[in-house]
């Protein structure tokens, strides 16, 4: 399974926005986690070559990844009941002594 290869831009997709939220801030800095919102049909390889490809210049190792699926809320549109679409998120526990540097990936400067 360490020698799959993947299509680059099948990586560059997977990885849709970093999900910030105060759970996800007492995540990171407890367990040195980084959640993100990913593709609804990622896997937990893609996932983890695809931060490890983004963020290459700064050589972030992956230790291990979590995938979640998170359902949609129901909504009340006046007297008609609909629901929010789900999405996929991912927990990306990184090595210790590492991070993630968002502002690179903000800029564009990651190629």
């Amino acid at each position: 399974m360490s020698g799959q290869t993947f299509n680059p831009e099948r990586l560059m997709q997977v990885i849709l926005s970093p999900q910030i939220s105060e759970k996800a801030t007492f995540i990171g800095e407890k367990h040195n986690q980084i959640i993100f919102r990913v593709a609804p049909d990622a896997t937990k390889p893609e996932v983890k070559a695809a931060v490890e490809l983004i963020w290459k210049n700064q050589k972030v190792e992956v230790e291990s990844v979590r995938i979640s699926n998170v359902k949609g809320k129901e909504k009340r549109f006046g007297r008609f009941m609909g629901r929010r679409g789900g999405w996929k998120k991912a927990y990306i526990s990184i090595k210790a002594g590492q991070e993630i540097n968002f502002s690179e990936f903000a800029q564009g400067e990651v190629k």
